[in-house]
């Protein structure tokens, strides 16, 4: 077989490189929020009729034009197991600026941020967004590798929370954790082992920016992590089980430190 020139092996990495920086976001809710989300940037619409008919107004103020799709033989290339609901849309991943930025937060009271030390189940961190957004977090922060990107499943996870809470990956978690403490944050990592509970240690200073940090079901957090924190923390249980799924945990974190 014939060696390909170097200039289309460049050209089709080029195009392979663009097609990774895009997202297929699916189903109605999610679709939906997007669609009138004036921050994204919208590729292409695929729809079925039923859903063109369902999401009219939205597609009517993002102004874009949908590609109607045979329901048996949807055109976007989702995975099969997708639950699309006959509705999906290409977008360019939401740019959420600089960390010290989102941390400010949207209000005058002292905001909270949650940090999440190597979730990658997008459904648990679509989750956490969804928390976040009720509680009016400031931001959701991961790691830039070994945790969730932001994908269809994360995004229909989080119901329309992914369009309005900022969600941010840093390369570092432990550099992020310093930058924001040099903000005045104080730190709180949460561990089944910790001495004190999370509510005990957040009242001396509720009226203080809050970043609570969690890790991934079973690992933890990573001895770095956790010597970055200013205090470990843990959410008391009433029973022996004394477990949580991490978007619980963070839930429940969530509405303890905006009380």
């Amino acid at each position: 077989m014939a060696k390909k020139p170097k200039w289309v092996v460049a050209k089709e990495q080029s195009k392979r490189a663009a097609a990774a920086e895009t997202v297929w976001l699916f189903g109605l809710h999610a679709v939906r929020d997007a669609l009138l989300n004036p921050r994204r940037e919208k590729l292409r619409l695929v729809v079925t009729p039923n859903a063109q008919v369902k999401l009219q107004d939205a597609i009517a103020e993002a102004r874009i034009a949908p590609e109607v799709s045979d329901p048996r033989k949807f055109a976007a290339p989702l995975d099969p197991q997708s639950v699309h609901q006959g509705a999906a849309l290409e977008v360019k991943p939401l740019d959420w600026g600089r960390l010290e930025d989102a941390a400010l937060g949207p209000g005058d009271g002292a905001p909270r941020v949650v940090m999440l030390d190597r979730v990658t189940d997008p459904h648990n961190v679509g989750a956490i967004l969804r928390s976040a957004e009720v509680f009016g977090a400031a931001a959701v922060v991961g790691t830039l590798h070994h945790s969730a990107p932001e994908t269809g499943a994360l995004a229909k996870t989080a119901s329309g929370a992914l369009e309005r809470q900022p969600y941010l990956r840093e390369r570092n978690l432990a550099d992020a954790m310093e930058r924001l403490r040099a903000m005045g944050y104080v730190i709180f990592g949460l561990d089944g082992e910790a001495g004190q509970t999370l509510e005990e240690a957040i009242a001396p200073v509720r009226d203080r920016p809050i970043a609570l940090v969690l890790g991934a079901e079973g690992p933890g957090l990573r001895p770095k992590t956790k010597e970055t924190c200013d205090a470990l923390v843990k959410i008391p249980f009433a029973r022996a089980f004394g477990s949580l799924n991490v978007s619980n945990a963070a839930a429940v974190a969530l509405y303890a430190a905006g009380r």
